[in-house]
């Protein structure tokens, strides 16, 4: 943890990193040649030198500080249940997961992300499983609706999520399961938004969103007024953090979720 954080606060980066028994995650932002400095430097540890790494535009001011923190998880999944995290499914490149939607179009292909993150951007096809999930750990009933005698492809941001889950399914009696590897992100940079991926994929950053062409399409909607949106704001009631989607015009109003009163004024 000292290392992380004497690491990043000496190239000026800032971000968010969690630090577990089970590896290290996290996203940090700041100038190109001190973002690949913290490369070399985590090349050079020998249980962090294969790590997969995804780039996308961005800065510093993304976050609002550097946090760096150490955790049982992390993600949490199945607190209290044991399995094997690291015996994960085989994990299908960008290129060979396209591959597959291509030959299979109708495989049930199930998005490992929180409601709100799947409002904005989804891969394509009428078999995908949206869940309505607000935490990871809620994905866990969504799995009893699924067959476990056919095959089964799960996604998610960055493949922290999605590589966790498809080792719960293996523990669960799955017999063939495929994640992303490298998540949307490395999908979307090598298809952009000519491949099955379609609409914005959410980050946890200032940021909130990136498109990953000129082509990007708006597909959530306002809650509002029903227009099309990628904008995400909080909603307005004080006790409630929940994320909403709100059209600029909406946005620059006052805008609750379907939780509390549903007016904008």
């Amino acid at each position: 943890m000292f290392w992380q954080r004497n690491l990043c606060e000496r190239l000026g980066l800032k971000g968010r990193i969690i630090i577990s028994e089970q590896g290290i995650n996290g996203t940090v932002g700041g100038p190109m040649e001190d973002v690949k400095m913290y490369i070399r430097d985590m090349n050079r540890h020998p249980l962090f030198k294969k790590i997969q790494y995804k780039w996308s535009d961005g800065s510093a001011n993304d976050f609002p500080r550097l946090s760096v923190k150490v955790r049982s998880e992390l993600v949490t999944l199945a607190p209290g249940e044991q399995f094997d995290v690291f015996n994960s499914t085989k994990g299908l490149k960008p290129k060979a997961w396209h591959e597959y939607l291509e030959k299979h179009p109708d495989a049930v292909i199930l998005d490992a992300r929180n409601d709100y993150e799947s409002d904005i951007g989804a891969f394509k096809g009428s078999h995908v499983i949206k869940p309505k999930i607000k935490n990871f750990r809620d994905i866990k009933p969504e799995l009893n609706k699924l067959p476990k005698d056919q095959p089964i492809l799960t996604y998610c941001t960055g493949d922290i999520r999605c590589e966790y889950l498809s080792a719960y399914m293996k523990h669960k009696g799955f017999n063939e399961v495929y994640h992303l590897d490298g998540g949307i992100v490395k999908y979307g940079q090598e298809y952009k938004d000519q491949g099955h991926w379609e609409g914005k994929c959410f980050v946890f950053d200032d940021r909130m969103k990136l498109a990953f062409s000129d082509e990007s399409k708006d597909i959530g909607t306002c809650v509002h007024c029903g227009h099309k949106t990628s904008e995400h704001i909080n909603c307005a009631d004080k006790s409630c953090n929940r994320l909403i989607l709100a059209c600029k015009n909406c946005a620059a109003k006052t805008a609750f979720c379907e939780q509390h009163t549903s007016v904008v004024v």
